[in-house]
């Protein structure tokens, strides 16, 4: 977050400040869910109600006012994770992280391109992103201990998933807005250690994947 953006958190806010801000966060909610992370910042003042300078003071970058939207978002996603870890069960703790997961991207393109991309210029997202992989880890680790996940399967392959899921999502929200849910279990039985087989490729690295994952911030 930009110094500009700290120091707007801590300085307490007028009523009539909180109400702006507050319209604002709901409309930039609203603009990211339908046009994604990098939807227009003028329609999201303007639904607002408040002039682009208005916008800037609250949130002095596109980051900022994407963190204070996605923050509920963030929330459930962690406390998803949370209940997953909870599940006696590895595998159904498993299928209940990935499911929760890609229901969370369903209806809401910009939290669907907050989990694809890495923003490196923002550690608060930075952070968010290393607890989201080491969730992953955490869930897919369990499942692969007690022999129900294949064990060549890595993190990267799941945020892999996560991206095809995403335009999945896009591809059918109007026809069959289901459809993520068949594809999704689909790619689990093929995570079952019964059905492992070898497999040509190997996985990417750490670092190919969050290079890739900056690509696609870049690419936007």
């Amino acid at each position: 977050m930009s110094v500009a953006g700290i120091e707007q958190r801590t300085r307490p806010l007028r009523r009539d400040a909180q109400e702006r801000r507050g319209r604002l966060i709901a409309a930039a909610q609203r603009e990211f869910a339908a046009h994604g992370a990098d939807a227009s910042l003028e329609k999201i003042a303007r639904d607002a109600g408040v002039a682009i300078g208005t916008l800037y003071r609250h949130f002095p970058t596109r980051l900022d006012l994407l963190m204070a939207a996605f923050r509920p978002r963030v929330q459930q996603f962690r406390d998803g994770a949370t209940k997953a870890l909870a599940i006696d069960d590895p595998w159904a703790g498993f299928v209940y992280y990935l499911e929760n997961l890609f229901a969370m991207q369903v209806g809401d393109r910009g939290f669907n391109d907050f989990l694809s991309r890495r923003f490196t210029d923002n550690a608060e997202t930075e952070r968010i992103h290393d607890e989201m992989c080491q969730q992953i880890e955490d869930v897919l680790t369990r499942a692969q201990k007690a022999g129900e996940a294949r064990p060549d399967i890595t993190q990267a392959d799941i945020v892999n998933l996560i991206w095809s899921n995403g335009r999945i999502i896009e591809a059918t929200s109007d026809t069959a807005p289901n459809a993520w849910r068949r594809y999704l279990h689909l790619m689990l039985d093929a995570y079952r250690a019964e059905r492992a087989h070898p497999i040509p490729e190997p996985p990417m690295t750490s670092g190919q994947l969050y290079d890739a994952m900056v690509h696609l911030s870049e690419a936007k």
